[in-house]
Parts: C-alpha cells; sequence; structure tokens
C-alpha cells in the first residue's frame, strides 16, 4: 500500500467510526471508537511512508 492509500483508508475508517459512536447501541459505540483509532493509525502509517518514500 502506498502513502494515498494509506490515508484515504484512514479517513474512511475514522469517518465510520465516528458515525457508528452516534449509535444508541453501547457495542457499536465501542466498535466506532476502535474503528476511529484504526483510522488515526492508518493515517500516520500514510504520513510516515510520505516522509520516507514507499520503501519501508
Amino acid at each position: 500500500m502506498g502513502e494515498l492509500t494509506d490515508k484515504i483508508k484512514g479517513n474512511v475508517n475514522e469517518a465510520a467510526g465516528k458515525l457508528k459512536q452516534k449509535s444508541n447501541d453501547p457495542e457499536t459505540r465501542a466498535e466506532g471508537a476502535e474503528q476511529e483509532g484504526k483510522g488515526k493509525v492508518q493515517q500516520f502509517v500514510g504520513k510516515v511512508k510520505g516522509a520516507l518514500g514507499d520503501d519501508i
């Protein structure tokens, strides 16, 4: 995966996670928080790849 791919997937996961957190179901809210965190990590990985190049 390249830098841009990681950033896009991160944005999508973060947005989906935020939507799930607005649910009335506590289990879905927890899942949304986890998914949002995953998205933030993916965005960070994309930034690192951009700084170091796609060689990693």
